[in-house]
């Protein structure tokens, strides 16, 4: 791959992890929307553009991708369903740039307690690491505690952090990723049937919150997914995990930009100390290889 091609597809990916954080604290923000309409709507229209693009570039007959959607964990799904749903009910209390440096650091945190769980050893750096991308966690949340509101808020981003961790620990080595990951928001948006048949997610609906949440699906979610998928390959692990330390100050941006938040004093040093603990468990991990 053209390394002007793979720097733009990876800037695009980023950029995408970063928009759901943006479009859901946007919908919810602005127009008040329901954190489950807006979940379903995400899943429901993720599944869909997944699907198409599966169909459009399947290698396999359609029956082998039907074999392959029903032999398919159902653990993906679950794990995908608890971390949409409790995203989206975190950001109705969080600022947008600390919801997703929470959701970051919630993720890799997660991931290495998984490893270690499993029999993984750490050395001495990236214990090191470690203790730093906590202290920075810390840092930042601890003011939200003085509110129940917001501390009820990072308890649920900390546990959609935490989800999305398990997701991706299940999805490792996936041989298909784009299509396992289509059969995964199918299945999530079945588990939400139940919101379409209260009829939850029919009320109140206004135009600008229901295409925000589309476009989450499609765009940042599906699309992003797909082309994460596509230059991953061409990535160094230690460019692919580092990268994605940029995600929550991009997030964090587009809060700003879009949604009018502030950036704290704060948010950055707690930025600073946490992506640079992550970055030295990454780069240490990577070197021992």
């Amino acid at each position: 791959m053209n390394q002007g091609v793979k720097v733009l597809l990876t800037l695009l990916a980023l950029c995408a992890f970063a928009g759901n954080s943006v479009l859901c604290r946007w919908a919810l923000a602005e127009f008040a929307m329901e954190p489950a309409q807006f979940t379903l709507l995400r899943l429901v229209s993720g599944a869909v553009a997944l699907a198409v693009m599966v169909f459009v570039g399947q290698q396999r007959s359609p029956r082998g991708e039907f074999e392959r959607t029903r032999k398919a964990s159902w653990w993906g799904a679950l794990w995908l369903t608890a971390y949409a749903y409790c995203f989206a009910y975190a950001y109705v209390g969080l600022a947008t740039g600390v919801g997703a440096l929470i959701l970051f650091t919630a993720v890799q945190l997660s991931m290495l307690a998984i490893g270690a769980w499993r029999g993984t050893r750490y050395g001495v750096i990236e214990i090191v690491g470690i203790v730093l991308a906590l202290a920075g966690f810390l840092y930042l949340v601890w003011p939200q505690f003085a509110e129940p509101f917001t501390a009820f808020a990072v308890v649920l981003m900390s546990l959609a952090g935490t989800a999305w961790g398990a997701y991706s620990t299940v999805g490792r080595g996936s041989r298909a990723p784009l299509s396992d990951t289509k059969t995964h928001f199918v299945r999530a948006s079945w588990l939400s049937s139940p919101l379409l048949v209260m009829g939850f997610v029919y009320s109140n609906l206004l135009w600008p919150p229901v295409l925000l949440a589309v476009l989450s699906g499609v765009v940042t979610s599906a699309i992003g997914y797909a082309l994460w998928f596509k230059v991953l390959p061409h990535l160094r692990v230690s460019s692919a995990a580092v990268g994605q330390l940029s995600v929550p100050l991009i997030a964090a941006l587009g809060g700003f930009f879009l949604v009018d938040e502030t950036l704290s004093l704060r948010f950055f040093i707690a930025s600073a100390v946490t992506l640079g603990g992550i970055a030295l468990v990454i780069s240490h991990r990577t070197q021992s290889k």
